[in-house]
This record gives structure tokens, C-alpha cells and sequence, in this order.
């Protein structure tokens, strides 16, 4: 099995030194590649130039327009599927495309970890933490695009988890089933959002919600999945985190209290 794992990055940083393993510069167009050797995200058929609002999606979409492969995977620079257990450095618990390989059999995706909220349902927190309209907007085009998507769509917002990152492997068929479905709705999504208003932050609307659209497909698809934890290489600030999810928490409900005056 040929397995493509790109990783997704837009700075120099250290990478995996599998062969398995596939550098991409992501928001290439008009810039300079980093370090020699790195794909660019806009060479053949690409959207590189929509990096700021897709994120790391303009790197799905080089790969599924332009590589071939058995199966794909996408990870980003800071974060790798990783070893069962933390033994070893950071770096040394980083799967190889063989382990990643393995894993896929007896399974069709592999997925991180779910991300838990616990007091936040998976729309409570997108819409604190950005614009509840992108979220709204999507269940719009999936009941006129594919409306069989509707309950997964709306049970995975009443969820508390979810997987998170845009972070998977897959399959050929599956990959290329995933990301026909899932350009198609973004593209949708764009022709109808309004960003003028958005921090640059929130203008990452597009990888947002691809976030939360996976789940959806895989529900969908009714595919076999196996969960993978996933090491992150640069230290997590918890603290921080928890106060700047507290910070727009309550952000969102005074912007939905302002809406609703």
C-alpha cells in the first residue's frame, strides 16, 4: 500500500523523516518555499490563494487533486498521530507511515482522539466561539445538497465530542468520496457567507467547519472508525486555553443577547 501523509505547515519545522510522510507548504501562492524539497500547495489544480479562510484545506485539496495513492492522510506540523502510550520524546512517539498503515486495517479512517467540551454542546461552542451563522448556514445547504445528512448533522451538534483537527487516514475511495462531498458544500458555504465583518481569526470559517463536518460524513457513510491519539510538539498552555475558551464563551452570549434586544 502506497500511503500519502501530508503535513500540513506554513513555516519551517521539523518533519517526520519517513518517506511516508509528504512536507506541504500551505498558502504558497506569491510566497517563497521555506525549506527546499517542500511541496507547495500551489502547483496543478489548487486554491492556494484561499488559505487564510480554508487553513490547512488548501492542502487537502492539492492532495486530492494532484497525488496519487492508496490511501491519505492529513496532519499538520504541530500535531501527529502518534504510539499508544508517551515513551519517549515527542518527536520519537510520532507514527511511521508502517504503524499507520497497520492501523488502517480492520478499519476504514483513522480519527484522533474526540475532543470532549462537557458543559458545551459541539453548536453551543462554535457558536460562543465564532459566528453561530456559519453553523446555520451549512444545515441550510446540506438539506438542499444532500439532506440524508440532516440527522448525523444535527445529532453531532446536540454532542458534547467530536473529532477535531481535520486530521485523519484514508482510503483512495473513501478520501476521494470525502473530499468531493465535503469541496462541494464549503464551496456553497462561501458563495453565501458574509466574512467583511470576521477578525481574521473568525475568517478561518472554512477549516472551522470542516471540523465539525467530518463526523457528519463518517456517520453518513456509516464507516468503521478507529480512534488514534495524537501527540502535540510544542507544549500545551492548559491554563491559557481554559481562560481564553471562558473568554469567548461569554463573548458568544453577549453577541446573542445584543442579536436578540
Amino acid at each position: 500500500m502506497k500511503l500519502i501523509m501530508m503535513v500540513a505547515a506554513h513555516k519551517p519545522y521539523w518533519m517526520p523523516g519517513d518517506g511516508a510522510y509528504l512536507p506541504l507548504y500551505v498558502g504558497a501562492a506569491g510566497k517563497e518555499t521555506p525549506i527546499p524539497g517542500w511541496q507547495r500547495d500551489d502547483e496543478g489544480e489548487h486554491i492556494s490563494r484561499k488559505n487564510p479562510t480554508y487553513c490547512e484545506l488548501t492542502g487537502h485539496y492539492w492532495l486530492w487533486k494532484n497525488a496519487q495513492a492508496d490511501a491519505y492522510g492529513l496532519c499538520h506540523y504541530r500535531r501527529h498521530f502518534a504510539k499508544g502510550l508517551p515513551f519517549g520524546s515527542k518527536r520519537q512517539q510520532v507514527l511511521s507511515g508502517a504503524a499507520l498503515e497497520k492501523r488502517l486495517k480492520g478499519c476504514d479512517v483513522l480519527v484522533p482522539k474526540k475532543r470532549c467540551y462537557y458543559i458545551e454542546t459541539n453548536y453551543s461552542q462554535y457558536a460562543h466561539a465564532h459566528h453561530a451563522a456559519d453553523l446555520d448556514t451549512t444545515r441550510q445547504i446540506l438539506s438542499e445538497m444532500c439532506p440524508e445528512y440532516l440527522p448525523h448533522w444535527d445529532r453531532s451538534m446536540a454532542a458534547r465530542s467530536g473529532h477535531r483537527f481535520n486530521m485523519f487516514v484514508m482510503r483512495k475511495e473513501h478520501f476521494y468520496s470525502y473530499s468531493a462531498w465535503l469541496f462541494g458544500i464549503l464551496e456553497a458555504l462561501e458563495a453565501r457567507l458574509d466574512l467583511s465583518g470576521y477578525s481574521d481569526y473568525d475568517r478561518r470559517v472554512f477549516g472551522f467547519v470542516a471540523e465539525r463536518l467530518l463526523d457528519v460524513w463518517l456517520a453518513g457513510q456509516g464507516l468503521k472508525v478507529r480512534e488514534c491519539r495524537v501527540v502535540h510538539l510544542e507544549s500545551q498552555h492548559w491554563f491559557k486555553k481554559i481562560a481564553s475558551f471562558l473568554e469567548r464563551r461569554q463573548r458568544g452570549r453577549a453577541r446573542e443577547l445584543e442579536e436578540n434586544a
